[in-house]
């Protein structure tokens, strides 16, 4: 056994993963371990729980996979990932600030609907409606929208 090699189980202990996210991200090639030569278990190098980290904390600012790959490629090859880092973040906080203007549109209808449902009476399907408190809402929104041009 190679000095200082860890297993699976050791590198999730020490960085506070899972075996399972340890055995992923090897999958996914951004752990590389060797194999031991007698009994084929993965060993990794005691520097892995610090990449093992940075995958994490990556991840907990939004990165994803593919991305983390790109970063840990750019320091293997010794050149600063930072630059990259700056320009997927501030491409993600512009993604996640419209999909938050989205989903507050999305709640303020969904509130709309749901005041003027409170005052509406429970309908059967009668062949030509199914639940008349969503299609009474559609009309409305599409009438908004004619009217809004």
């Amino acid at each position: 056994m190679q000095f200082g090699a860890i297993t699976v189980t050791e590198l999730a202990n020490q960085s506070s993963a899972t075996p399972h996210a340890v055995r992923y991200y090897t999958r996914m090639g951004l752990l590389n371990p060797v194999r031991h030569p007698d009994n084929g278990y993965r060993l990794y190098k005691p520097g892995d729980i610090s990449t093992l980290k940075f995958i994490r904390q990556a991840k907990m600012l939004g990165y994803t996979l593919n991305e983390i790959r790109e970063i840990l490629h750019d320091a293997e090859e010794g050149d600063s990932p930072c630059p990259r880092v700056r320009e997927i973040i501030e491409k993600r906080i512009q993604e996640t600030r419209s999909k938050l203007d989205e989903l507050t549109v999305l709640q303020e209808r969904m509130e709309s609907a749901l005041k003027k449902w409170s005052k509406m009476p429970d309908g059967v399907p009668d062949g030509h409606t199914i639940c008349h408190l969503i299609e009474t809402f559609v009309t409305d929104i599409a009438e908004l929208e004619i009217k809004n041009g």
